[in-house]
């Protein structure tokens, strides 16, 4: 095996087999992102990755409302970029696949959650049914 650096490995992805999931992981990453958006606003929730890093009480709720949105894209660019490996590199860098997945389903998906909430039309975030505001966050 020809022993190749990271960044090689990295850049042959772009070009070579499979890479038609380079456009599409990203692109399903930025439909979760603009319909979880879209609900944050409606909700009249904080742009969400702001609220990451200043609302300590809910984060772990935060995370896990991603998690469920964007984690099965990651999973899937994870498995992608396994075979991808097998495939072209005859070898499995786990660190690369990882990078990989995350920068293709992760990174669209921070980037673009919260913008997407702030460009919406705002909501007063309660029921329209009851008046009542929500208590999920």
């Amino acid at each position: 095996m020809e022993d190749t650096g990271m960044l090689e490995n990295l850049m042959r992805r772009v070009s070579g087999p499979m890479h038609f999931r380079i456009i599409l992981q990203p692109l399903m990453a930025v439909i979760f992102a603009v319909l979880d958006g879209i609900k944050d606003a409606h909700l009249g929730q904080p742009a969400y990755f702001w609220a990451l890093f200043t609302d300590q009480g809910y984060r772990r709720e935060l995370i896990r409302s991603g998690w469920k949105s964007v984690g099965k894209v990651f999973i899937i660019a994870l498995l992608l970029d396994t075979v991808y490996q097998f495939w072209v590199l005859h070898w499995f860098y786990p660190g690369e696949a990882l990078l990989v997945a995350f920068f293709l389903a992760i990174v669209p998906y921070l980037l673009l959650r919260g913008p997407v909430n702030r460009i919406m039309p705002k909501r007063d975030g309660k029921d329209e049914r009851t008046g009542k505001s929500p208590i999920v966050r």
